[in-house]
């Protein structure tokens, strides 16, 4: 504590009573400091209500000065604004913008699975066959078409692909392809929508030579890493996805565009799947290319359907006959199948039911069948009741 010498008094300290004054006036002021800010403008920019002194401000003093600690009410927190992520257009209902993957995915038929009765490779032609013409056959094709740095073997009019690095979609790797007996498999080419898949979802039901094209169109077609292509044996996108995120729009876009070409449909688990990818990316737009003239032409299949031809879309054209309805086809509605395809097929349980039996009105169809034969054939077996 610093004392002062008394003019009148030399020699005696000076007790600090004279600050009391300058002690009371700083308290007062203080005070009305205090007074001021509890009526301030809040976080919003309006005046706050009055609050009183005790719990506005907290005043400590000590002699002989005033040391004055205020704490103010805290502002009022302001109101967060609202985030929009990335495909709230999607999630929120919006209609999906024409010649988007969504758009097209909407127009797709949705039925259950059809069994793999009949089912072999061969169904869809001899591998890698030169659909388009130009001396080259399409695996080939399609690794020149993927690679990097490719180099050909000499007198083959570059078309057999020696060596090349694929930058790889599906993992995001660099693979190095060198051709050999033992190395040719580092690199394969992925059907995106696999044949035996098409073959469950409509494919059984298409023409040879329709099939054979769908298994050699480019748009289906992509080089891709050996050990993920096996992963994915004959998945939809129900049941596997490219490991790398950054691909899975438009892996799934060109799952829509052939199935679209090729009429196929979708079942409601593979819908949901594609819908929830592209709900990431609304904007994703269907993918061109490949074959430019497609006859989608369907023929007798393993149920007995007779010979029909359907219009494909896009770039794309088709035969324009038409005759007898399918044996296998999509519910009309929820309850219900088409008058011409009456029997109702549970996916779930393979089990059929016959308009005269006792569960046929509460069942929910996955598939439709013309005939007990077309129902049988396709792997289901009569509803005990």
């Amino acid at each position: 504590m610093t004392r002062a010498s008394s003019p009148d008094r030399p020699g005696r300290p000076v007790a600090l009573a004279r600050h009391r004054t300058t002690w009371a006036a700083a308290l007062t002021a203080a005070v009305l400091a205090t007074t001021t800010a509890c009526t301030s403008l809040d976080a919003t920019g309006q005046p706050e209500a009055p609050v009183s002194s005790s719990a506005a401000a907290t005043v400590h003093a000590t002699t002989p000065g005033l040391t004055a600690t205020t704490t103010s009410k805290p502002p009022a927190k302001a109101t967060p604004k609202p985030t929009t992520t990335h495909g709230s257009e999607a999630a929120s209902g919006a209609k999906p913008g024409a010649g988007t993957a969504l758009a097209v995915l909407a127009t797709l038929p949705v039925k259950g699975r059809a069994a793999m009765t009949g089912y072999a490779r061969d169904q869809f032609g001899p591998a890698w066959k030169d659909v388009d013409h130009n001396g080259c056959d399409t695996r080939n094709d399609i690794l020149a078409r993927d690679l990097d740095g490719v180099t050909y073997r000499a007198g083959t009019h570059d078309c057999i692909v020696l060596t090349g690095t694929l930058p790889d979609p599906y993992s995001g790797r660099s693979i190095a392809f060198q051709r050999g007996q033992t190395t040719s498999t580092a690199v394969q080419i992925d059907h995106l929508v696999a044949l035996g898949d098409a073959w469950r979802t409509g494919a059984q039901l298409l023409s040879p030579a329709t099939r054979e094209l769908l298994a050699n169109d480019p748009l289906n077609l992509l080089a891709v890493d050996g050990h993920l292509n096996g992963q994915k044996s004959d998945g939809d996108a129900a049941t596997w996805l490219p490991p790398s995120k950054a691909y899975r729009c438009r892996y799934v876009a060109r799952q829509v565009a052939v199935k679209q070409r090729y009429h196929l449909w979708v079942t409601s688990a593979e819908k949901s799947a594609i819908a929830r990818i592209l709900g990431t990316c609304p904007g994703e737009r269907v993918p061109t290319g490949g074959l430019t003239d497609v006859k989608v032409v369907t023929q007798k299949g393993p149920s007995g359907t007779s010979a029909t031809s359907a219009p494909s879309s896009g770039s794309t054209k088709s035969s324009g006959t038409s005759t007898k309805h399918p044996a296998v086809a999509a519910p009309v509605s929820k309850d219900d199948c088409p008058d011409w395809a009456p029997i109702k097929g549970n996916e779930s349980s393979h089990i059929y039911h016959l308009p005269t039996g006792a569960s046929y009105d509460v069942t929910d169809p996955e598939v439709c069948f013309a005939t007990e034969a077309a129902a049988q054939a396709d792997g289901y077996r009569a509803a005990k009741r």
